[in-house]
């Protein structure tokens, strides 16, 4: 159907699948982009995090993580790790944070959610900013909670290899902030949410037709294969 209809950027397919996943995860947006990479990338660029900004996360998850703080300007900050689930070490975290801090990435690494209840107490008394990076924990939770509903945004990569996996690169993000999200998906599109009325500068980060076609067939199977997993 995508390729008999030529929906091959965005598109019906492309909708069906976010609202889908939004569905699936009970929020109001979310927001599909090319790849996780991005989907980080975006999020803190929407945030405002940019020069003389620092972002705290750790240095064991993939480079995306750490080189798309860089790419807004900004500086990652590691704080070593839970030597049992591998996740950012809580007690470790106000140690780090400065008077430039803005912002925390925890990485659900392996499935396995960082221990969220602190890292939200955390941002609420420093006020900084929560962004999860689930890329290999699609569905986990933290407590009844899943992962990626915490903060402002989670972000998702749909790499072959992850657990919701697409037949190429794909990500997204998910949010319940109206305002983030409507930006977000502004930035993720030349900045622009209507073709040739360009709001702001933004990238060109978009969720192809057959990708996001895959997607939404395999999103129909993700608890079954998570539990045999």
């Amino acid at each position: 159907n995508v390729i008999s209809e030529t929906a091959f950027v965005r598109g019906k397919y492309t909708r069906n699948f976010e609202e889908e996943y939004a569905d699936a995860y009970g929020v109001k947006n979310c927001i599909s982009c090319a790849n996780g990479t991005d989907a980080i990338y975006i999020t803190l660029k929407v945030l405002g995090i940019g020069p003389g900004d620092e972002v705290i996360t750790v240095a064991n998850s993939w480079i995306s993580t750490s080189e798309t703080i860089t790419q807004t300007g900004a500086k990652p900050v590691f704080v070593d790790i839970n030597p049992d689930y591998y996740t950012i070490d809580v007690l470790k975290i106000e140690e780090k944070i400065t008077p430039k801090t803005k912002a925390i990435i925890p990485v659900h690494l392996f499935g396995q959610p960082a221990e969220m209840d602190v890292i939200i107490d955390i941002c609420k008394r420093h006020n900084l900013l929560l962004i999860e990076d689930c890329a290999q924990a699609h569905f986990a939770e933290w407590k009844r909670h899943k992962v990626g509903t915490m903060g402002i945004a989670g972000t998702f990569s749909f790499f072959p290899g992850k657990n919701l996996g697409a037949y190429g690169d794909a990500g997204a993000i998910i949010s319940n902030d109206d305002k983030f999200a409507n930006k977000a998906r502004m930035f993720a599109n030349h900045g622009s949410l209507k073709k040739h009325a360009h709001e702001m500068e933004g990238i060109n980060s978009r969720l192809d037709g057959l990708q996001a076609a895959i997607l939404s067939v395999k999103l129909k199977y993700i608890h079954q294969w998570t539990d045999l997993r």
